[in-house]
């Protein structure tokens, strides 16, 4: 080997790794618009079974199928955001600027009534609680809303941005297919196009069971709150099923949400009498709720849908955690789904991948 040719491997290794460094640089730069295609692609998968019911059974033609399937889509969200208005209203007033000495009162009053309560059971918390200094923490909740308030205009942006791309999506369901057989070999497109297939039903399947979930959650969060008589019961319902997209995580954060919301919807009743007992009642209820999606929505949303065993998804999900975090935790499931089929397909003598793939 002459030097002419070291050189040459040495430049060519330089510009690989030059390459490689702009491709990262330049996807870091455009995350937003990968998020936005991301999540574009998840809402065209949950409308597909939608479409083609409209397509197939109502004889609607493509584009008026996506057309009304939109529609939808964006009452939809439109329900949303103003089912959520009171909520954000009610704390906004409570924790804006102008109210923030309000906010400490009725926040020491609730301490005081958990102390007196404690009190009676002679155990004193309410000097360890000062001493952490916790209503000095709530000057920092203004500075917080205005940020979240100058996110409102990037917002709106990503929710058009998420629309237009679903729209078309929608309207040729195979213009992503198309974009990716352009990095394939030709030897491969059809093995390629038949996983493609495969992935965009599972994963049909997956988010579908992921909206009856909540759907379900929401039902008996609403049913518990509702029947203790909570504030604003059907948006903290709704806010807290929304969260078990979060595998492990969610579902304790949302624990603790619904906690806090149902004590301070009680602000200025009896501790004792009322708001102790009602925020238990609300949490055994909460607990219920979990043990009913643990062990029934679940499992059959799993099996049914990504054909993986619960003890598989729970590594899984685990791993992806330790890995990139809670977004990890979030992909975790739909990545290895993919995964899997494409391996299937590639690698089907593979023992090992045989017995992971036994059931697609």
């Amino acid at each position: 080997m002459n030097s002419k040719s070291i050189s040459n491997g040495i430049l060519r290794a330089i510009s690989i790794l030059l390459g490689v460094s702009l491709l990262l640089l330049f996807l870091w730069k455009i995350q937003s618009v990968i998020i936005y295609i991301i999540i574009a692609g998840v809402i065209s998968l949950i409308a597909r079974p939608l479409i083609i019911f409209l397509k197939r059974k109502l004889r609607f033609p493509n584009i008026l199928a996506v057309i009304v399937t939109m529609l939808l889509f964006i009452l939809l969200i439109s329900g949303l955001i103003r089912m959520f208005i009171p909520l954000i209203a009610q704390q906004g007033k409570n924790l804006s600027l102008l109210n923030m000495n309000e906010l400490m009162v009725n926040t020491e009053s609730v301490m005081n009534e958990v102390n007196e309560y404690f009190l009676t059971k002679n155990i004193n918390i309410f000097e360890q609680l000062k001493s952490l200094d916790i209503l000095s923490n709530f000057k920092e909740i203004p500075t917080f809303l205005n940020s979240i308030i100058g996110t409102v205009g990037t917002l709106s942006i990503g929710l058009f941005s998420v629309l237009f791309i679903s729209f078309f999506l929608m309207k040729d369901s195979k213009i992503l297919h198309k974009g990716l057989l352009v990095l394939v070999p030709d030897n491969s497109e059809s093995r390629f196009q038949k996983s493609f297939n495969t992935i965009k039903d599972l994963l049909s399947r997956y988010f579908i069971g992921l909206v009856v979930q909540i759907l379900i959650l929401f039902i008996l969060y609403a049913i518990v709150l509702g029947t203790f008589g909570v504030d604003n019961a059907i948006v903290i319902a709704f806010l807290c099923a929304l969260l078990n997209l979060i595998p492990y995580v969610g579902p304790l954060i949302g624990g603790i949400l619904m906690l806090v919301l149902t004590m301070t919807s009680n602000i200025g009743e009896d501790f004792q009498t009322i708001i102790l007992p009602t925020t238990i009642y609300v949490m055994i209820g909460y607990v219920i709720a979990q043990l009913i999606d643990n062990f029934f929505s679940q499992p059959i949303i799993f099996s049914k849908s990504v054909k993986s065993h619960p003890l598989e998804i729970f590594l899984i999900i685990i791993i992806g955690g330790l890995l990139f975090g809670v977004i990890g935790m979030v992909v975790a499931v739909p990545s290895y789904t993919a995964l899997k089929v494409i391996l299937k397909e590639f690698l089907s003598e593979n023992k090992i991948v045989k017995s992971l793939t036994k059931d697609l």
